[in-house]
């Protein structure tokens, strides 16, 4: 069943949506993930239904903490929605106001992972403990009890939160169980992910060009091993050119490293021969000897200075593609087809550290206007886009971060799974 065809007339749905939205001095100050979820939540309420909004934000733990409430949010999703929504502070007990609702009406529950039962992940016993795998087991049935509580609520549940979509949380995958099949579908911006998806892993058009970006190649070695197996090209930029010009014997000064990964870049350069699949890394890097990492700022006389990316001075770190890795990358995406982006090329929320990142995204700017389909994914690679003034010029913006990653790296996301009945 999709949302397009189900009567929700009369009907009470619950929508697991992803409003973990950052707050600043009580207000909101990026209003994407809500927006996303609009079209679904209006739709259903066009269509005669009632809507029992679920989200969590961002990590309490199992724990109640103010700062993390979605009270907050109540007036902004009113406003966006265009109609009052009521709160309900309990999740748990929220079947007097969930009953109440009349068609058009709209609830919001509070944060999900105020209760460890969602996450279904025991609270306060580590792992060594020998009593953890009784209190995993136990919190596994409280989990399905907590996702039984929710779906008694209503009369559909509509996943559209693909940045939880990796999780089996009690909102996200077990409440499925709580519903006939016909009774539980994807969301409008899930289907959109999907599709997405899609057309970057299966409906491939060629030349299918992937960038990975990033500070780490331990983080994102299972994703660039299955592009390996279906892309034309693969640029990999960012913190992890520094392990792969160290694995060669470079010279790369105070740049970020894994050392204990050099064998792993090794090993990816060889699986890209083997695949026929161009590898391009960067010749050079835009370097400084003082760049605070927290503040994302050059420190008071700290020198900026060009370096091949093999040979470094002590003293010096790698913060960016220099201009001839810039060229080589934009050469790399001229007249790609397909094109995936996951990571920066540097440290792009510094003004002296943007260049190859915007180079970058102009470049699939570009392809794209030349017929690409662009897929964007990852916070830093939407910040990238965003800050660049690039975001309506790329196919899709992926929402999920940690989903679209498992997603690419071919493993089944059990928010979907659920809706599927796999």
């Amino acid at each position: 069943m999709t949302i397009n065809e189900y009567n929700f007339a009369g009907k009470k749905a619950i929508v697991r949506v992803d409003f973990n939205v950052p707050i600043q001095d009580g207000k909101i100050t990026d209003m994407t993930r809500i927006n996303g979820a609009l079209p679904t939540l209006k739709l259903i309420l066009e269509k005669g239904g009632s809507l029992i909004i679920m989200s969590h934000m961002g990590k309490p733990k199992g724990k109640v903490k103010p700062e993390l409430s979605l009270s907050q949010i109540v007036d902004a999703v009113s406003t966006a929605l265009g109609t009052p929504v009521q709160f309900c502070n309990d999740c748990q007990k929220a079947d007097e106001q969930a009953a109440a609702l009349k068609p058009g009406e709209v609830l919001l529950l509070e944060n999900l992972r105020y209760y460890p039962e969602e996450e279904g992940k025991p609270v306060g016993i580590d792992k060594e403990d020998p009593a953890y795998d009784e209190a995993k087991k136990a919190m596994k049935a409280s989990q399905k009890e907590f996702a039984k509580k929710l779906a008694s609520y209503a009369d559909c549940w509509v996943m559209d939160a693909f940045g939880t979509a990796h999780r089996k949380h009690a909102s996200t995958a077990v409440i499925a169980d709580y519903f006939d099949k016909e009774n539980v579908m994807l969301g409008l911006l899930m289907e959109k992910e999907v599709t997405a998806v899609d057309n970057v892993l299966s409906n491939i058009k060629r030349p299918f060009v992937a960038i990975m970006g990033g500070s780490k190649v331990s983080s994102k070695i299972g994703i660039i091993e299955n592009l390996l197996g279906k892309v034309d090209k693969l640029i990999l930029c960012g913190g992890m050119t520094y392990t792969f010009s160290k694995a060669h014997g470079g010279e790369i000064g105070d740049s970020i490293v894994e050392l204990d990964k050099l064998d792993v870049a090794l090993g990816v350069e060889k699986m890209a021969k083997e695949n026929g699949v161009e590898l391009v890394l960067g010749e050079d890097s835009v370097c400084c000897t003082g760049y605070d990492f927290k503040t994302f700022s050059v420190k008071e006389g700290a020198q900026i200075k060009v370096f091949p990316s093999n040979a470094i001075e002590a003293g010096w770190d790698g913060l960016d593609a220099g201009p001839i890795s810039r060229e080589k990358f934009a050469k790399a995406l001229e007249g790609a087809k397909t094109i995936l982006w996951n990571g920066p090329a540097g440290c792009f929320e510094c003004e002296e550290f943007t260049p190859g990142s915007r180079a970058i995204g102009e470049a699939v700017a570009k392809a794209t206007a030349e017929g690409a389909f662009s897929l964007i994914g990852g916070g830093d690679s939407v910040a990238c886009v965003n800050k660049f003034g690039l975001a309506d010029k790329v196919s899709y913006i992926s929402t999920g971060g940690g989903a679209l990653l498992e997603a690419i790296e071919g493993k089944v996301l059990p928010g979907i799974a659920a809706v599927k009945g796999e």
